[in-house]
């Protein structure tokens, strides 16, 4: 069968096509201006970094069924710079669990590693992007004090990161730069050496910062205010987790000022939100400080970036309510 075509047809048919052509083409534009060169936000999808605001970056995350790089917060907003002169308790600070246990961090020469990582940002990137508060693992090692990701209260040649003083020499150097910021230290402290944190501190300058114990609040009421502490200089708060420290050297002991939930995958459980058995329950009445752990026991870096949203949030809002708030 021989098939004929009018002219005009065809004249009708090869218009339609190219406003289909158009019309698709202009779809593209619209899509692609609509959100591009810094303009595009959490969630928007995204081609390159910089299609994203300031402060994110463009990623993905299979861990969420995502199919295609997105808008990704990469750096935390500090809380001042939405409301000022607030007590420092009033506030939520980004805190790093295990901040030393970076991964791509040089071992030992000659050593392989065996351990978790929890990071992969230096300590100094850290802080540049929020983080405002260190949880550091110290162990006396190698006639010195290091940072170990360990276990058994000891520190092996596989399991040793660094020097403690190189990484407090970085906080030093970011609140030397940063007069305006507050950073907080919590220390799980495996040092019998005598005064062995004291001279450390002080040997990375970090001693005209130190927060007094004896101004720390005792009986759960407000702390100074961050504009107060930064008038004062009092600009680094130091915790460690042995008692007999703040007598013997002056660092407050932890679960004294700061109530924490449990951590690793009990501290993630939906619905749930225990107390760390070391701290005093949530309802106590002399502790203004809250310490939220939320990260799994056994950390994989593909699953981190879906741990970091909605389920998240919806640990904040367990725990506030186990804490007798509504």
């Amino acid at each position: 069968m021989t098939c004929f075509m009018d002219h005009r047809d065809l004249s009708r048919a090869t218009a339609t096509g190219y406003l289909f052509l158009l019309l698709l083409f202009s779809s593209f534009i619209n899509i692609w201006s609509s959100c591009s060169n810094g303009s595009c936000q959490v969630v928007d999808s995204c081609c390159h970094s910089t299609d994203c605001g300031p402060g994110l970056f463009c990623g993905n995350c299979p861990a969420l069924g995502k199919t295609q790089p997105f808008c990704i917060r990469g750096q935390a907003t500090i809380p001042t710079s939405v409301i000022g002169g607030l007590p420092f308790n009033k506030y939520s600070w980004l805190v790093t669990h295990n901040s030393f246990s970076i991964v791509g961090a040089p071992a030992l020469p000659g050593v392989q590693r065996f351990t978790f990582y929890n990071q992969e940002d230096t300590v100094t990137n850290q802080l540049k992007n929020g983080v405002r508060g260190l949880m550091l693992d110290m162990y006396d090692f190698n006639g010195d004090i290091w940072l170990c990701h360990s276990f058994r209260g000891q520190c092996f040649n596989f399991t040793a990161f660094q020097p403690a003083i190189n990484t407090l020499r970085e906080v030093e150097a970011f609140l030397s730069k940063n007069p305006s910021e507050i950073v907080t230290i919590i220390i799980e402290d495996y040092v019998h050496t005598p005064k062995g944190l004291t001279k450390l501190f002080k040997n990375a300058g970090l001693d005209k910062y130190w927060f007094p114990v004896s101004k720390m609040p005792k009986k759960g009421e407000d702390w100074p205010t961050v504009t107060e502490m930064v008038k004062a200089n009092h600009r680094l708060l130091v915790f460690t987790s042995v008692a007999s420290k703040e007598e013997e050297e002056g660092i407050a002991y932890q679960w004294k000022y700061l109530l924490e939930n449990e951590a690793g995958d009990p501290g993630v459980k939906p619905g749930s939100c225990p107390n760390r058995k070391e701290s005093q329950p949530f309802n106590s009445k002399t502790a203004s400080l809250f310490l939220m752990n939320y990260f799994p026991t056994y950390p994989v870096e593909d699953e981190a970036c879906k741990e970091h949203s909605a389920r998240l949030a919806d640990r904040i809002r367990t725990c506030y309510k186990a804490a007798g708030k509504h």
